[in-house]
């Protein structure tokens, strides 16, 4: 072999090396993204789910003890029991923490069966051609937020006066991105759309100073405040239609069973057990807020 050849074949090797390294961590990490098949787990008796979930106060967050605990892992918890209680099959959950929450989303659209996701993922026509949903276990309320220090706003078509000088703050990949985005073309095109990958990155930037509004959930907003961040929610342009649902992969055996739990004593979400659990993690004034809007 000639040297020229022999560095053809040097440089044709790293490529392939380089390609095989990028891959390989997706490939492993989709194929532990399972449980087991839910027909599987009927006839044994017992069986594995994986839950994946992005942590949120109130929702999926670790109490002062360190268990993981909120109103989706509860609930969760609560099916579980149900499996039990009507076929006799033992559950066990395996949860596992991503922070990312288009990681999060993709992971689960990538899965295996056996996987159940939670990061208070808003049902949505678009998101049912790649993903199995469970019935809604909340309805949100979308709270449009700035510094405390901006001036009210008296209506949404007022947006490009009244934040005049301020950019948009959109959470990536998810409806508030959209919303905002809708928002700024209408009605205020002289902002710019700056792109954020976390909750608790919008808060930051918002408490620092009066230069964004941005979409944030009610509960985010209100966590916030009670924590003392210095900011102010404009609730004549509150968007309450948005429901809230567990994801599974496509074709997930765990989907009918699943609705069943949802469904049972009229809906879960109309019983005494979700209300509590409503007011234990999020606060009963909150979780009443929450509750009026699913009401109405």
């Amino acid at each position: 072999m000639t040297f020229k050849n022999r560095r053809l074949l040097f440089a044709v090797t790293a490529i392939l090396l380089l390609i095989f390294i990028s891959i390989l961590p997706g490939t492993v990490q989709a194929s532990q993204d399972k449980g087991d098949p839910w027909p599987e787990v009927l006839e044994e008796g017992s069986g594995t789910i994986k839950a994946l979930y992005v942590p949120a106060d109130g929702f999926a967050y670790k109490d002062d003890s360190g268990k993981l605990t909120g109103v989706t892992v509860e609930l969760l918890r609560e099916f579980v029991q149900f499996v039990s209680d009507t076929y006799e099959a033992e559950l066990e959950i395996v949860f596992e923490e991503e922070e990312n929450w288009s990681r999060f989303y993709q992971r689960v659209v990538d899965g295996q069966d056996g996987l159940i996701g939670f990061g208070n993922v808003t049902i949505t026509e678009e998101r049912r051609s790649e993903l199995a949903f469970s019935p809604s276990y909340m309805t949100n309320i979308a709270s449009l937020v700035t510094h405390e220090n901006a001036p009210g706003l008296e209506a949404p078509e007022r947006i490009g006066k009244t934040f005049s000088g301020r950019d948009a703050l959109a959470f990536e990949g998810t409806l508030h991105e959209n919303r905002l985005t809708e928002i700024v073309s209408k009605y205020h095109p002289d902002a710019e759309i700056i792109m954020a990958h976390s909750n608790a990155e919008i808060i930051e930037k918002l408490s620092s100073g009066d230069a964004y509004f941005a979409y944030i959930d009610l509960y985010n907003y209100w966590r916030a405040r009670e924590e003392g961040a210095p900011l102010q929610r404009h609730d004549v342009a509150d968007e309450s239609a948005e429901e809230f649902g567990y994801i599974m992969p496509l074709e997930s055996t765990w989907e009918p069973v699943v609705k069943q739990f949802f469904g049972k004593n009229g809906g879960i979400t109309q019983t005494e057990k979700y209300r509590e659990i409503m007011k234990k993690h999020l606060g009963t004034e909150l979780a009443r807020t929450l509750l009026d809007a699913a009401d109405q």
